[in-house]
């Protein structure tokens, strides 16, 4: 159990305690995002929270320095911690899951400054 704890809390408090220049604050993003944990942890049926978080997101993120914001607050969160594949298979499906298109991936890998 301490081993999901742990890299949850520091996920959260990574995300919670770095800002962004962008009008998308991290604080935002952990805001919208924080309901889809749970999902990401334990997989199972994504709660409809979860999917208006991401929903509200990408209505946020209206212009290309708000996404790449986003981006990198997800990205950031996510380097910070130990993660499993599993983790990040969970978290790379939400979006698709939620029935919502956004303009990078939920990975590790993206480059948030090809986004437009």
């Amino acid at each position: 159990m301490m081993r999901v704890v742990l890299p949850l809390c520091l996920l959260l408090a990574s995300m919670f305690a770095r800002g962004s220049e962008a009008a998308v604050s991290c604080n935002a993003v952990q805001a919208d995002l924080y309901p889809c944990l749970a999902y990401v942890v334990q997989g199972g049926n994504i709660p409809q929270s979860c999917c208006t978080g991401i929903k509200m997101l990408k209505q946020q993120a209206k212009s290309a320095s708000d996404r790449q914001a986003v981006c990198r607050c997800i990205k950031s969160a996510v380097g910070r911690v130990s993660y499993s594949s599993t983790y990040l298979k969970n978290a790379a499906t939400l979006p698709g899951k939620c029935g919502v298109k956004l303009p990078y991936k939920i990975d590790p890998s993206t480059n948030c400054n090809s986004i437009k």
